[in-house]
């Protein structure tokens, strides 16, 4: 059917680029022009350069969402792919496909659930007064455990990002489990009879064939970090204080909140950016060699 003219190729095309350009680019390009300017959302917004950058650079709690982004980043992406990894290669073993099967649905239930939906059910697990962990931490008489978890500044964000962490470990999983269903099993089996351990099938066989989907984890969980708003919004608003604040969060406050929208904008920007970034690194650190 392509095999026509290229104005006749274009206008198969074309709905989809102006669904691209009405909602996403032409958003994006707003941006980024409010970005330099002092806008409150209702009157005309006034160009002032690079000022909301210089102020952003210069403004403490900017520093401290990005901290906790960072922070989050190994609840939304190391914690996940580790454990994927390790339940990955328990599966793999097993022989029971039923068994197998079984457990793979069990384990990727959470990552079809909605995050915010998530983040209602775990506050009320959370909740010091008749949240069922606290409960249960009281009742097999460890009391001193049990904590205001979103409440404290120091479990707050390990508590949500421990959220983040068993809602994306069944989808690295399943990811996991398809790329096994490339390999040549015969590899495995080569090694066994070569005498080579569990470990050893797995760190010179199995990790560098998965390699694939490892960077696929990685990018995924990456941009869902970064990106990370509706999970912290719900269970804690970014506080107790700056505690959990994010970025999102914080640009969230700044526009919404402050109606600092042209400020709000360049905190968009920058996270933007930092997507960028850090595919980038991925995509070279993981690329195919040739």
């Amino acid at each position: 059917m392509l095999n026509k003219s290229m104005l006749q190729n274009m206008l198969f095309v074309l709905p989809s680029l102006l669904i691209y350009g009405v909602f996403l680019l032409a958003p994006l390009l707003f941006s980024i022009w409010a970005s330099f300017t002092a806008w409150d959302g209702t009157s005309w917004p006034v160009f002032i350069g690079i000022q909301n950058f210089v102020r952003m650079f210069s403004d403490a709690t900017f520093w401290t969402s990005i901290a906790n982004n960072a922070l989050l980043l190994l609840f939304y992406t190391l914690c996940p792919i580790v454990i994927g990894l390790a339940l990955c290669s328990f599966l793999n073993d097993t022989r029971h496909h039923v068994e197998r099967s079984m457990l793979r649905i069990l384990f990727f239930l959470p990552y079809i659930m909605p995050m915010a939906v998530l983040g209602v059910v775990w506050r009320w697990l959370y909740n010091p007064a008749f949240g069922p962990i606290d409960q249960l931490l009281r009742a097999v008489g460890q009391p001193q455990l049990a904590v205001a978890w979103l409440g404290d500044f120091n479990w707050a964000l390990p508590a949500v990002g421990f959220v983040a962490t068993w809602y994306f470990f069944g989808f690295c999983l399943v990811l996991f489990m398809a790329g096994l269903q490339r390999m040549d099993p015969s590899l495995l089996e080569a090694a066994e009879l070569d005498g080579s351990s569990r470990r050893q099938k797995f760190m010179r066989i199995t990790l560098p064939a998965l390699k694939p989907e490892i960077r696929v984890a990685l990018l995924l969980t990456v941009i869902a970090g970064i990106k990370s708003f509706d999970l912290v919004y719900v269970m804690t608003h970014g506080g107790p204080g700056t505690s959990t604040l994010v970025t999102n969060i914080y640009m969230y406050q700044q526009g919404f909140d402050l109606r600092h929208f042209g400020y709000a904008s360049a905190v968009a920007i920058i996270g933007m950016v930092m997507v960028f970034i850090l595919n980038g690194f991925i995509h070279l650190a993981l690329r195919e060699r040739r």
